[in-house]
């Protein structure tokens, strides 16, 4: 494969000479071009129609998240924001996601031994992404034969384990909100910056139905309730059989990952056995691939996104491939399926 070929958008030019070397130390990519404000990038983007774009957050004249919106619906292609680790840079990041941004990455910190260390990697899979930059077909309206199900839902007795990761913010949020409000107790492990997952987790809560939170240590799981892992330095786990509660584990990165979604996984197959439901979503590598499979071995019902709906088709896949994913749904089925795996009416009819 020829190597990725890069735009680099920033107005600071030490900031686009930094992003520049290291994204040239690696061989399979080669920035192009640079520019200092959208206007340079768009002239940019029409002399040498790049692969990729990285973009910066706070540009003068016209913001990232302003060009960025400009890009998705004029020239699509896939676009990586650099933003600061703040509340504020979190925030604008997780708009630049909903709009369609490929992936963000953290501008450095003081004392970064590896400034940008996973840009490259996140530039190639942009590169050879499977994404459609074009939105899924709406779905039917409603019929005798295709009812909501969440119109009449009746929660039973299983929890369900979501995993995701690039992506991973526009598909939880087409999931999640599909769910009513008395929806099954939920746990996430998306891959996401400390920073990023309160921020997240505050406006799946203002986008969805139930109530969606950040997890913390102890939290029972409850009908009606969301928990989504806490970036940094721990994983989520479910604990206790007789009061199913929330765990935060102080544990190395699994997978290359912390929180991870193995982690998540392995904790939700023994605890619940076929009292769950797994879903592993959109996201580079292989977490949550062995952990799935662990689930559908304890009796668990299992689904992955589809390859054609997928941002990166690369845990889903890999979880496909070792048989860990009973059934591949694309995206905007996949949590009417849910409810119709974990109505009451279902438990007892497998």
């Amino acid at each position: 494969m020829a190597p990725a070929r890069v735009l680099v958008v920033d107005d600071s030019p030490t900031m686009r000479g930094l992003i520049t070397a290291v994204l040239n130390s690696d061989p399979d990519v080669n920035v192009i071009g640079q520019a200092g404000d959208a206007m340079e990038a768009r002239n940019a983007i029409k002399q040498l129609n790049p692969d990729v774009v990285t973009l910066d957050i706070e540009m003068p004249n016209m913001n990232g998240l302003e060009f960025l919106d400009k890009i998705m619906k004029l020239r699509p292609m896939p676009v990586i924001m650099v933003s600061t680790l703040t509340h504020r840079g979190a925030e604008a990041s997780l708009m630049a996601l909903e709009i369609g941004a490929f992936d963000c990455v953290g501008k450095p910190q003081p004392g970064d031994a590896r400034p940008f260390g996973d840009l490259a990697e996140k530039v190639k899979a942009a590169a050879r992404s499977q994404r459609r930059f074009q939105a899924e077909p709406p779905p039917l309206a409603p019929t005798s034969a295709n009812v909501n199900p969440a119109a009449a839902y009746r929660p039973g007795r299983r929890v369900v384990a979501i995993g995701s990761s690039t992506g991973g913010v526009e598909a939880l949020i087409a999931v999640l909100q599909k769910f009513p409000v008395n929806c099954p107790p939920t746990v996430i492990t998306q891959h996401m910056p400390p920073t990023f997952t309160k921020s997240f987790a505050e406006r799946l809560n203002r986008l969805c139905a139930p109530v969606v939170q950040e997890a913390t240590d102890g939290a029972r799981l409850e009908i009606g309730k969301i928990y989504l892992a806490p970036g940094g330095d721990r994983h989520l786990q479910i604990v206790n059989p007789h009061a199913p509660s929330c765990r935060l584990l102080e544990r190395d990165p699994v997978n290359g990952h912390r929180p991870s979604v193995d982690v998540l996984f392995d904790s939700v197959a023994e605890l619940a056995g076929r009292n769950a439901v797994g879903v592993i979503l959109t996201g580079m590598g292989r977490d949550g691939a062995s952990g799935l499979l662990k689930m559908r071995h304890a009796g668990a019902r299992t689904i992955g996104q589809n390859e054609k709906t997928c941002v990166v088709y690369g845990m889903p896949r890999v979880a496909f491939e070792l048989g860990a994913v009973e059934h591949q749904f694309p995206l905007s089925s996949i949590g009417e399926e849910i409810l119709k795996i974990t109505a009451a009416r279902r438990e007892g009819s497998e």
